[in-house]
């Protein structure tokens, strides 16, 4: 579903600008230096359209109060995770605790690589973890999760002096809120969908896979009150 008003598309300057920003190599997929083949790569076990369909089937189940994940022996999945893991889809999504994503997508252990950061923001540690689950285990499917009501946003609207590295979040969030404006909920949506375009162009190993088609970037916002994850 699409938010109302749906923002432009967000330019490429944008995206680049807040990489370098973050500290990311702020240069377009093109124009990036080749980056050397990773060991033990192997080929993702399903295609990205199914792997997306996985994921939100999983969460047409927590939604209706139907889940399976937890009726999986767990001594037989740490058997099986304990030497290696080929989790199907990547998460980006908010460390805000009402947010956890194998709950949310009824999935259980080495099913989902997921990364929590507040904001869902895509910074440089982010991208790197996330280019591993790619491209060495093998994910095929990248989801960026915003969610309602999300703290980071809001506190980068307001602009605010804060202590500590809270304001360091800010830099990072600030163009999906130049696009959206002060709307809380519009900027939130903005955001997963900046921090979605952000991964496809700073990334020459996402640009690689998306190529290929073994990979799909999405965004998608959670709303807290239902639990009902939507692509936007």
């Amino acid at each position: 579903m699409r938010e109302r008003g749906d923002l432009q598309r967000f330019s490429r300057r944008d995206l680049l600008v807040a990489a370098a920003a973050g500290g990311a190599a702020g240069l377009a997929a093109g124009s990036m230096p080749a980056v050397p083949a990773l060991a033990a790569t192997p080929t993702p076990p399903i295609p990205p359209d199914e792997a997306l369909k996985r994921l939100m089937d999983g969460n047409a189940r927590y939604v209706a109060g139907k889940l399976t994940a937890d009726s999986e022996n767990l001594s037989i999945l740490h058997a099986k995770t304990a030497e290696q893991q080929r989790p199907f889809a990547a998460v980006l999504s908010c460390a805000d605790s009402r947010v956890p994503a194998e709950i949310v997508f009824d999935q259980s252990i080495g099913h989902i690589f997921v990364c929590r950061v507040a904001g869902n923001i895509a910074t440089p540690a982010i991208i790197g973890s996330l280019e591993f689950g790619a491209a060495v285990l093998g994910t095929s499917v990248l989801m960026v999760l915003g969610h309602a009501n999300c703290g980071a946003v809001s506190a980068t609207i307001q602009n605010q002096a804060v202590p500590g590295q809270i304001s360091g979040l800010y830099p990072y969030i600030r163009p999906a809120v130049d696009q959206a404006g002060s709307d809380l909920d519009a900027a939130i949506r903005a955001n997963a969908r900046y921090q979605a375009s952000l991964l496809q162009h700073a990334s020459p190993v996402f640009a690689g896979l998306i190529k290929d088609g073994k990979l799909k970037i999405v965004a998608a916002h959670y709303y807290l009150a239902t639990g009902k994850v939507a692509i936007i």
